[in-house]
């Protein structure tokens, strides 16, 4: 697997392209034909040039240790430069790159003196990197293979879950449920009674587990619960593996209501939140390894989706005779919601102006509950998917009739005690 897509990690999220700009004349030598004009066939720039690049394709800059990996990856560079100062001498190129490397030296304040990169990029690779496990592979085989795939769920509000086949589901799911179940990793929520008399849910507790993997990290356990959401694992460390690995960390965004985690070794991010008084979730994580479980692993909400038993919506739409069931017999009626469907829909416009999924979802929230959090939720929530889901024509889901039209506007209403509720219907 060749060069895979960075995984979309903390923010701001940032890009190599701006960073290698000095160098932009220099990168023209990587171009078949592109060293005719050098006035010296022997010099070796094309050759430093390659070095630089293997060296630094495999870096996600969101990540904390892109700084120290990339100022070695330039004092490599400058180290090639000064061995063929002499028979590049009048190269237009050479002198090009020369100029390049102390710009860039500049910018990312790299000391002249340290640790540079390995002289043999294409015989090494760090075995705690998942995106280096690719260029390994293909250097030994000889022959290129097929990208890695990377493939987002995600859980908010009564919940809503966005499974990692881009299925997007409303569900009951009271008590403990596992989201993901696979070799690498587990992760299970919690989710309690939002409402009296409605099956309507949210998560108030996560669990994640990032299981022992060779010699890049041991065993972690992270639990986050409704006001204590940990900057740190459940043994009090922020990272997993030795201190020169750290192929597993914890970064702290919003303290005690968003955090980040980075698991190099497995290629993933998990991104969790809280808002108001539940919790919301977001992972990005390769296929390869969302797939690696066992036949007894298969009860995956991110990977299956929720149990028909446990639907509230029916393919994505919540239609009358699903909402009958919410109210058990006998039960009392649900307490007066704070917002009309004027007010529940002008309020997630604020937040939201596309009319997609997750605008319909707010306004179904506020309308259940009467808790302004909830547009919080559905906001952060494609804000997540727009950081970690890696095609971008994929971000909107835009629920369809059963004829299969884009329907955005309709909606269809019932009155359940003193509650209106939204039922998002498409005909």
């Amino acid at each position: 697997m060749p060069r895979p897509r960075p995984a979309a990690g903390a923010e701001p999220r940032l890009s190599l392209r701006p960073l290698l700009a000095p160098l932009g004349l220099l990168l023209l030598l990587l171009l078949p034909g592109a060293g005719d004009c050098q006035l010296h066939t022997s010099c070796g720039i094309q050759k430093c040039t390659t070095d630089f690049v293997s060296f630094t394709s495999h870096l996600n800059a969101a990540l904390e240790d892109f700084d120290l990996e990339f100022c070695k990856a330039l004092r490599a560079y400058s180290a090639c430069t000064y061995r063929n100062s002499k028979v590049c001498r009048g190269n237009l190129v050479y002198h090009s790159a020369v100029l390049g490397i102390s710009d860039l030296m500049a910018q990312r304040n790299c000391t002249k003196d340290g640790p540079t990169s390995s002289t043999n990029p294409g015989m090494t690779h760090d075995p705690c990197n998942y995106s280096g496990h690719a260029e390994a592979r293909e250097h030994q085989g000889g022959e290129k293979t097929p990208a890695p795939t990377y493939l987002f769920c995600g859980l908010f509000g009564d919940p809503h879950l966005r499974t990692f086949k881009d299925h997007f589901q409303t569900c009951k799911v009271e008590g403990a449920w596992p989201l993901i179940d696979n070799n690498y990793l587990s992760v299970q929520v919690t989710n309690v009674p939002v409402v009296p008399g409605s099956s309507a849910t949210a998560t108030n507790k996560i669990t994640i587990i990032f299981k022992s993997y060779q010699d890049c990290t041991e065993q972690k356990v992270y639990q986050a619960v409704t006001d204590d959401l940990p900057a740190a694992f459940v043994d009090g460390t922020t990272s997993g593996g030795d201190g020169n690995t750290r192929s597993l960390n914890i970064v702290e965004k919003v303290s005690g209501k968003y955090i980040e985690m980075h698991a190099r070794h497995i290629g993933t991010t998990v991104y969790v939140r809280q808002l108001g008084h539940y919790l919301t979730l977001a992972i990005q994580m390769p296929r390869e390894l969302v797939m690696a479980y066992e036949e007894g692993q298969d009860l995956q909400l991110c990977v299956n989706g929720c149990p028909s038993s446990e639907r509230i919506d029916d393919s994505g739409q919540l239609p009358l005779p699903v909402m009958s069931r919410l109210l058990p017999q006998g039960s009392a009626a649900h307490p007066q919601s704070v917002y009309t469907l004027e007010t529940a829909t002008t309020k997630c416009h604020e937040k939201m102006l596309v009319k997609d999924i997750y605008f319909y979802s707010c306004v179904f929230d506020l309308l259940t509950t009467g808790d302004a959090n909830f547009t919080a939720a559905a906001h952060s929530a494609l804000q997540d998917v727009e950081a970690l889901h890696p095609r971008k024509e994929h971000w909107h889901i835009f629920p369809r009739s059963k004829a299969g039209v884009v329907g955005r506007n309709s909606k269809f209403f019932v009155h359940l005690g003193l509650v209106s509720f939204i039922l998002v219907v498409f005909l």
